[in-house]
Formats: structure tokens, sequence, C-alpha cells
């Protein structure tokens, strides 16, 4: 980055200074009780992100029949929407008063209640109650968490019964809160069969939004899944806009979860962070969310007789913590690298931008500078967006993210109205002036920048007054 001078650096944003933004972590787990929600409240809004999900517990919240202790609940809604965070929250799991089985799983994960009339008069009662408590404070409700794996519908995944479940489920959100947004699928496996499966029985007419989980150290199978996914869900219902629900990368590699046997490290965390979530915008979904804010147990095949099988310790956090005995996240809760990351992009993507098209060329020159040929434009990863004040030209190097660590150059000619141009460092919140010795003025707004720095991590090039 020694040819182009430092100028400044990424202010960041409190989650009550942004009004709009597409960027969301996963605050998930408080139905198990598995970290301390009052440790992480003032760090989640001091890195900007300002949308939270939540998962709803039935199993913690419906502890005698027809009898609800929302007080947990209330908390953490109280505590984002004060600190200028939307909570949405994700209706699950079981509850052991109307299911033997669920009462044998921590948490009562994996059990839909589906089975009997009362399990599903109970269930519909409770969404109701749920939906109906957070009337102005919660518009999304997603149905579920995960039903295409086994972790989450144990008796064995089957898409017609969470395409009915969907659709019952969605009555009752719409009978508390009419104007309650429903978001189904909640799908992390990469095939069409299970999704066309639950479409079949009617449940696109009934939701609003279809999520996606989506785990990879490969950020451009992103770009796939959204694609394909948005063609399937349009063939049903076009209205349909997607959501991404869960993504993330651990910071450790000797764990249990997602990705589990790769070689992380914080850094490499860090990285992962940077290029999915930009994946994630370049692809413009509706909202994205990390997963996630906290290191915690990953407590989804749990047995509650045996406390060995939930202490499955996981390292999504960009919050790190400790554990104690009972797993739960404890110590004080430290910022890793990835936080430092997240909240500056959740800084520079704040309030309202367009994907768009940007008159731009990279050409594969030779550089001098490097002693190497130059990438083409079809070998990085890129994306554009506009606002009113400014447009954005997003591009990194799409190399193995665990093997190597990449700085080079490129040549890139655009035309821009705007005469002002910055290049800013998502990964530690630089911002760069580029000397007009590698500026070449062809003319009529049209210019070629020489040796413009390229690294393996979004590097973002900025025209006129994109940074707000």
């Amino acid at each position: 980055m020694n040819q182009v001078k430092k100028i400044g650096q990424i202010i960041p944003k409190h989650s009550k200074d942004i009004k709009n933004s597409k960027i969301g972590l996963g605050f998930e787990k408080l139905d198990r009780d598995v970290f301390d929600p009052n440790k992480a409240y003032d760090k989640v809004a001091e890195c900007g992100v300002k949308k939270a999900r939540i998962q709803s517990g039935w199993q913690r919240t419906e502890i005698e029949k027809g009898i609800y202790d929302f007080r947990w609940i209330d908390d953490v809604v109280d505590n984002f929407t004060s600190r200028g965070i939307e909570p949405w929250i994700c209706l699950c799991y079981g509850n052991a008063l109307y299911n033997e089985e669920a009462a044998t799983s921590f948490g009562a994960v994996g059990y839909p209640p589906i089975f009997n009339d009362e399990q599903k008069n109970a269930w519909s009662n409770y969404v109701k109650a749920t939906v109906s408590r957070y009337v102005g404070k919660v518009n999304y409700f997603e149905v579920w968490n995960e039903p295409d794996g086994w972790s989450c519908w144990k008796h064995g995944v089957n898409a017609t019964e969470y395409g009915n479940f969907v659709i019952d489920t969605a009555k009752a959100i719409k009978e508390a809160n009419p104007d309650a947004k429903i978001i189904g699928g909640v799908t992390w496996h990469r095939e069409l069969s299970y999704l066309n499966t639950a479409f079949q029985t009617g449940m696109c007419d009934y939701i609003d939004y279809l999520s996606f989980h989506e785990y990879t150290p490969d950020e451009r199978q992103v770009y796939e899944r959204v694609a394909t996914l948005r063609a399937l869900v349009s063939e049903y219902n076009p209205k349909i806009e997607l959501i991404q629900g869960e993504s993330g990368s651990q910071s450790r590699g000797d764990r249990n979860g997602a990705l589990k046997k790769i070689a992380w490290s914080e850094d490499i965390q860090a990285k992962q962070l940077a290029r999915h979530t930009m994946a994630d915008l370049i692809t413009d979904v509706h909202f994205m969310s990390y997963f996630s804010c906290m290191d915690m147990i990953e407590a989804l095949r749990g047995n509650v007789n045996d406390k060995a099988s939930y202490l499955d310790y996981g390292y999504f956090g960009i919050l790190g913590a400790e554990f104690d005995e009972n797993g739960r996240s404890s110590g004080e809760y430290y910022k890793k690298p990835s936080y430092y990351v997240l909240q500056n992009i959740a800084s520079v993507f704040s309030e309202d931008f367009k994907v768009c098209e940007l008159p731009i060329f990279v050409h594969a020159g030779y550089s001098e500078r490097k002693h190497e040929n130059q990438l083409q434009r079809f070998e990085i990863a890129s994306g554009c967006f506009r606002r009113d004040s400014g447009d954005a030209f997003v591009y990194w190097y799409p190399s193995n993210i665990v093997t190597s660590s990449y700085c080079s150059s490129i040549t890139l000619e655009y035309f821009s109205r705007y005469t002002d141009i910055k290049l800013v460092d998502l990964m530690d919140g630089s911002i760069y002036e580029i000397p007009e010795s590698n500026i070449e003025d062809k003319g009529d707004g049209v210019k070629v920048i020489k040796e413009l720095p390229i690294k393996d991590t979004p590097l973002v090039l900025t025209f006129g007054e994109f940074l707000v």
C-alpha cells in the first residue's frame, strides 16, 4: 500500500447514528441462555450494525401451559431498540410441555410442534402471543431454524411438513399483526429439491422473504446461491426477496460447528467476514446477518442428561469469550479483529445506496513495481454501488483465504462525473489518496489509474462523496 498516501481513517458510527443499513449481526441462542447479553449490548451498538437476529425460545418462555414469561426476551428487544438496533425474531424451537422427546433436548432444539392438535394449537397461541407483544418493535418473524438439517428437525427432514408448518405459522403471525413481515426457508444446504418441495405446499403465498444460511470459505459461492434461489422463488412468487440470515467463520480450527476442520485464525476470520459481507451487499440481498456476536457453545445436539454433549464450543463470535463449567460464555468479552472489520463495513455502507454498474475497465498490464503481469477483471471479485452523492467500486483478489496472502496492483480505467477519488481499506479503516503521478487523464472524465493496490481483502475506490 506504499504506492498510495494515507490521509484519514474511517470514523466508526454507533447504531443510533445510522438511519438505515443492511448490515446485521446474529444474537442467537439466548433461548438456551448460553451467554450474558448485558456484557454485549454496548459493544454491538458501537459496532454500528442495524439489525440483530434473536431466537424466541418457546421452551424458555412457556414454562407452564398457557402461561408465558417474556421477561428475558423483553430485555433483549428493549436493549436493542434503545440502542438504535432493530431486532428480528426467529420463532423456535420445541417445548417439552407438549412433546416428551423435546424434554431430553437441550433447549428443546429440533422438535417441531406438528404431530397433534394440542401441539399445533399451543404453537399457534405462542406465536400470536409473541408477535402481539412486540408490535411496533419487531417487524420481521422467521419460521424455525435450518429445518433442512437433522439437528433442527430431528425426527427426519421433511420439506412438505415444513412448508405446511410455515403456512400455519404465517397465519398465526398475520392474525396477531397484519403488518408483520414473514421469513421462510432458513436453509443451510445448497440444494433445490428441499425448497422446491416446500414451495409445492403453497408456502410462497404466505412469506415475504426467503432466508438462507451460507457457510463457506469461498465467498464466490454466494453469487451462485443468490442467483439460483432468486430464480427458483420467482417461479412461485416474484415479490419474495432474499435475506442472508447466517454466515460466518471461526477464529480457531480445533472446535465445533460449521467449517470446523479449517485452520482458522482471528485474522483469517476477519478476512472471511470482509469478503463474505461484501459479496452479500454485491448480490443485493434485503439484509444480511453475520453469525455471530459471541463465542459460545453450538448447543444444537445437546442432551440435558449429558452435559458433555452440549459443551461443544464454537468460535464464530466477533466478540471473544472464555467459558465456565456449564459452557456459558464468561469473562470480559473482547473485540476480535473481525469486530473492527464489521465496524468499518457498517460505517462505510450505512444509509441508502444501490447496486449498479460503473464504466470501469480493468486492464492487465505489466507492473514493473511488482515485476509481474497484472490481473484481469474476470480474475478479481468486484461490485459497484451508487448514492446520490457518489459511487464506489469494491474489489479484491479471491485467493485461498486459508493458505495465501496477496498484495499486488491493477490498472483501472474509468469514467466518472466526480473528480474526488479515495481508496478505503475495510480491514484497518485507512483512507488513502492516489498520487497524481499514478493517474493519467484521458480527457472528458476518463482517467487511468496505474499501480492501484489490490489485496486479498476488499478495497473500496470511492468517487465523489460516497463516504457519508
